[in-house]
């Protein structure tokens, strides 16, 4: 008889045993299957933000034109684009800053030469949106390259323009607009990089502030008359 206990307790010992490592798998197959589960969504999640980050940003909706650089005219020029982003502008260039009201065109496209990003917007946006523009402005580390100023009868209420490229925008928030910053601000198609967008030669003031300026025009000297031939001579 104490055989046959011993026997039985055996036999109830490995059963239990069995019992504890089946319990044991199925618990680790659970854990297992549950962290697979979290790390399958944690990717779809990154996947899915990275592409929603893409698609908000993408730049698709850029317009492009070629424009040759070193053209300074001393008139107003009449552009294509509203605002213009390249083609005949004058001699002196808008220094780059926030400006409260319209500056001239003609001062703009130079500072798109020499690498600015100008920024316009219609003079009715909301100031908050306006106030926003311009912090946007002051984040993107090279304010020094950068141009906002209202803009009149614009296709929409913000249009953001480098030289040869332009982004049509309805808010301030839409990360397209950094995006265009980062990319074309100072970008490979300035044809003159590296100058600067300030320094005394620079335009500070608006356009209702001051007309274009002209270059200044040799004096011409009027040539003495002829003299009138005498009695004698006739």
């Amino acid at each position: 008889m104490t055989k046959e206990k011993a026997q039985a307790r055996r036999e109830h010992l490995q059963k239990m045993r069995v019992q504890q490592q089946r319990k044991e798998r199925r618990t680790a197959l659970l854990m297992w299957g549950s962290g697979g589960l979290v790390v399958v969504l944690l990717v779809g999640l990154v996947g899915y933000y990275l592409i929603e980050q893409s698609r908000v940003s993408s730049l698709d909706g850029v317009t492009s034109v070629a424009y040759d650089g070193g053209k300074h005219v001393a008139s107003t020029v009449a552009y294509k684009e509203t605002p213009p982003v390249g083609g005949e502008h004058n001699g002196y260039w808008q220094a780059c800053a926030v400006y409260d009201k319209p500056i001239h065109n003609e001062h703009g496209v130079h500072s798109l030469e020499h690498g600015a990003l100008w920024i316009t917007y219609r003079p009715d946006l909301p100031q908050a949106q306006v106030d926003k523009l311009k912090e946007v402005a002051g984040s993107t580390g090279q304010q020094e390259y950068m141009l906002v100023s209202p803009f009149p009868n614009l296709p929409s209420p913000i249009v953001a323009s480098s030289w040869g490229h332009q982004l049509k925008l309805d808010n301030p928030d839409d990360p397209k607009l950094t995006a265009f910053i980062k990319r074309y601000q100072n970008g490979k198609d300035t044809p003159e990089p590296g100058a600067v967008c300030g320094g005394p030669q620079a335009i500070t003031t608006t356009a209702d502030e001051a007309p274009l300026p002209q270059p200044e025009q040799p004096q011409q000297t009027q040539a003495p008359a002829s003299p009138m031939p005498s009695q004698s001579q006739k």
